[in-house]
């Protein structure tokens, strides 16, 4: 009965259109929009909110590049008696060579952009996120409504069954039967209550909350989403927001090892100050260079390191893509698939089923089929339907995927 009941609530979503129809108005704020889950999510959502934290620490990561080293100031003091003491004082300017400050600045900026193109694509993921769970809650709505019509129905069927039993038209197993289907309707009835209240909370989680501030959303489903040809969206795979973000990366990569080539050159440090002898009663001049010999430590080791982690972004970025063509035409593939059993469904098998249906209904009350012959139309039927109901989730579900792989 869980089988036949539910799919022909779902059944209803094929005669309407599975976009936000109506915005909410003033009398009516617990009724939820697809647009406005959208702003919700948009401004109140953890992941984008930590990918944005992301980029504001990049931001930090680039003014602190462009910092120059501070001077040192060192002082010395010779003999410990006020007589003879001898006093140094120097300032110490430390010079970067091998254009090391440049380099830590495009290091920086590449670093950025990977923050940036990140944050796009938890943006796009977000908010395909949204139109899924949203799309969720309008079939779960839809579920309990025709679930609530179907114990209806189940009931009046077992009080016609009843009646025509008590008159000796039937056998009493027919009664027990519809009883039976009437009672599993009003477990379908719970269960599609649940299961609307858990996409509710699934569509609010987007958003933070833990439990919805909306008691449903506005919205239907009936035509299956249409997207451009496989061949046309492989033609825009680079520019997806994670392969973007994915390129970027390797840019990245390159500007470390850049970075540490340039601390393999080291740093001079040129001091001047002044030395006071006390014994003599002179201040000095004085001028100093500090150069460090690069004999063992040239930075090499993590100049390596910087250089096949170079390596391995540019095979990630190659795998990133491999995988997004694969996915991409698997989403495409399901599409066109979905596409047509929707087109084969609404032409051939749901007007047939409603039809042989009709025709046993109307047989049955004629006293010319038995009551096994309309329920086994009645399961045809509701068969059909709920494929053509799975079939449409599915659509939407391509349709939603491709827009979250190419960020639209």
């Amino acid at each position: 009965m869980k089988r036949l009941l539910w799919p022909l609530g779902l059944a209803a979503l094929i005669s309407s259109p599975m976009v936000a129809s109506a915005q909410p108005t003033a009398t009516d704020p617990s009724r939820l929009t697809l647009v406005q889950a959208q702003k919700l999510a948009a401004t109140r959502s953890i992941e984008l909110s930590a990918a944005q934290h992301e980029v504001d620490a990049t931001d930090g990561g680039l003014q602190q590049a462009g910092s120059r080293r501070n001077p040192e100031l060192t002082t010395t003091v010779e003999d410990m008696r006020s007589a003879t003491q001898t006093t140094t004082a120097t300032i110490g300017f430390p010079l970067e060579l091998g254009d090391k400050r440049a380099a830590r600045i495009t290091a920086a900026e590449r670093a950025r952009d990977v923050a940036s193109a990140r944050l796009a694509e938890v943006r796009a993921t977000v908010r395909a996120a949204v139109v899924s769970d949203y799309f969720a809650v309008v079939v779960a709505q839809e579920r309990v409504k025709l679930a609530q019509d179907s114990a209806r129905l189940a009931r009046e069927a077992a009080d016609v069954v009843g009646k025509r039993v008590a008159a000796g038209k039937v056998s009493p197993v027919d009664a027990t039967r519809a009883r039976v289907d009437a009672a599993n309707a009003q477990l379908e009835v719970a269960e599609a209550q649940a299961e609307l209240r858990s996409a509710r909370q699934t569509l609010a989680a987007l958003w933070g909350d833990a439990e919805p501030a909306f008691a449903e959303v506005d919205g239907s489903a009936s035509e299956a989403p249409s997207r451009p040809s496989a061949p046309e969206l492989l033609r825009d795979v680079d520019a997806s927001p994670g392969l973007i973000a994915s390129r970027l990366e390797v840019d990245a990569r390159k500007a470390q090892v850049d970075v540490e080539r340039s601390r393999g050159v080291p740093d001079i440090v040129v001091s001047v100050g002044a030395k006071r002898d006390n014994e003599l009663g002179l201040t000095q001049a004085v001028v100093g260079v500090s150069i460090p010999l690069p004999i063992f430590d040239r930075n090499q080791g993590a100049a390596y390191e910087a250089s096949k982690r170079a390596d391995k972004a540019r095979d990630e970025y190659d795998a990133a893509r491999v995988r997004l063509l694969a996915d991409l035409s698997h989403a495409s593939a399901r599409l066109a698939t979905a596409q047509a059993a929707l087109a084969a469904l609404r032409d051939t098998v749901l007007p047939a089923a409603q039809q042989a249906y009709d025709a046993s209904t109307t047989g049955f009350q004629a006293g010319k089929f038995g009551f096994l012959d309309v329920i086994d139309a009645q399961r045809s039927l509701l068969q059909a339907r709920a494929r053509n109901l799975n079939t449409m989730v599915s659509a939407w579900q391509a349709a939603t995927t491709i827009d979250r792989l190419l960020g639209r």
